[in-house]
């Protein structure tokens, strides 16, 4: 992992299409802003592992047998 030290209004850019910038420092919270491309898709790492596990539910659901379905 790079750890790097930024002060408010400073940015990283990654990618060169992608800069993550310090908007605000308050106590424990940090707040930042990315500006990214629309494709480019963001989400906070506790809905990204809900997405990831409610997929994993999906695929793991055993297709319904025609002849089943036909009866």
């Amino acid at each position: 992992m790079l750890v790097l030290t930024r002060k408010k209004n400073e940015s990283i850019v990654l990618n060169d299409n992608i800069e993550i910038t310090i908007v605000d420092v308050q106590g424990d919270q940090v707040r930042i802003g990315i500006n990214a491309p629309k494709s480019v898709s963001i989400y906070r790492k506790e809905i990204f592992l809900e997405i990831q596990a409610e997929n994993k539910k999906a695929a793991d659901v055993k297709a319904i047998d025609l002849k089943d379905l036909l009866k």
